[in-house]
Parts: C-alpha cells; sequence; structure tokens
C-alpha cells in the first residue's frame, strides 16, 4: 500500500496486482536491467545474476555499457538490436518516467519498477501502452517468496 493506503502497485488495466500477475511477469524470457553495471556493491549486480540463475536473459542497460554477467551492455534501451520483454528499472524515481517512455518506444512487454521506484503516473503510462507493470516490488524477493 502507498501513503495515501492506495494499492500501488498495479498490472495491466489499472488491476491491484496477483501474485498470478507478477508470475506472468517472471515468466518473460528477456530483461534489460537500467542501471546495471560491473558494481557488485548496487543491487542490480545481485538482482540480475539470480534472474541469469533463473534463466532469463538478462541485458546490462547503462551509460558505460560494459559487459555484465557474460552479457554486453547498451548505452540506452533503444540502442538494444532485439527484442526485450520487461525493462527492469534500478534508478531514482525522478528517472523513472523516462525510463518506462523508452520501453513503451522499443516495445517492452512490461516494466518492473524495483522496491523504492515509485512512479504512478509513468506506470499508468505503461499500461495505457499495453504494458503489464509492477512497481515497488524486487524479482528476487518475488522468486524467494515462490521458492
Amino acid at each position: 500500500m502507498g501513503a495515501s493506503g492506495v494499492e500501488i502497485s498495479r498490472f495491466g488495466s489499472q488491476e491491484p496486482m496477483t501474485d498470478q500477475s507478477i508470475d506472468e511477469v517472471l515468466a518473460m524470457h528477456t530483461w534489460a536491467i537500467v542501471g546495471l553495471s560491473n558494481n557488485q556493491d548496487r543491487p542490480a549486480f545481485g538482482v540480475s545474476a539470480l534472474l541469469q540463475q533463473k534463466g532469463h536473459r538478462i541485458i546490462p542497460v547503462h551509460p558505460k555499457a560494459e559487459i555484465v554477467h557474460g552479457e554486453k551492455g547498451y548505452a540506452s534501451l533503444s540502442q538494444i538490436p532485439f527484442p526485450v520483454d520487461v525493462v527492469d528499472l534500478f534508478v531514482n524515481s525522478s528517472l523513472a518516467g523516462s525510463v518506462v517512455d523508452d520501453a513503451i518506444a522499443i516495445g517492452a512487454h512490461a516494466v518492473w519498477l524495483q522496491l523504492d521506484v515509485i512512479d504512478e503516473h509513468a506506470v499508468s503510462r505503461a499500461q495505457d501502452a499495453g504494458l503489464k507493470a509492477v512497481m515497488d516490488r524486487c524479482p528476487a524477493i518475488e522468486y524467494r517468496k515462490r521458492g
């Protein structure tokens, strides 16, 4: 629940997010991880490693465009030359809206805003564009909940 007491984690058609809807996003294969670099102290590094272990293809997206976990990095979403299923945002909330707009522009199927990455307007834009949206959650935690 958000500070207003309203469910802030949403999924398609402005419906409250359920375990089933999170499972649908977790089942998607190719994840662009915005904010992923080789800095092992950042949460994106460990979460992306777990996603890889779970069978996902991870794509680092960071201005440095580093190779991370053996995957070629890109400086922006628009530079990725193949389809992306999920855009996972490890960015400050103030940057989330522009990243979500980029995710819509590249034809991603879902956006995942990490813990404490909050932008309800961006999530609404994603949903209006037909993307699934998860906000203020972590896929690593969601996987742990599922065993």
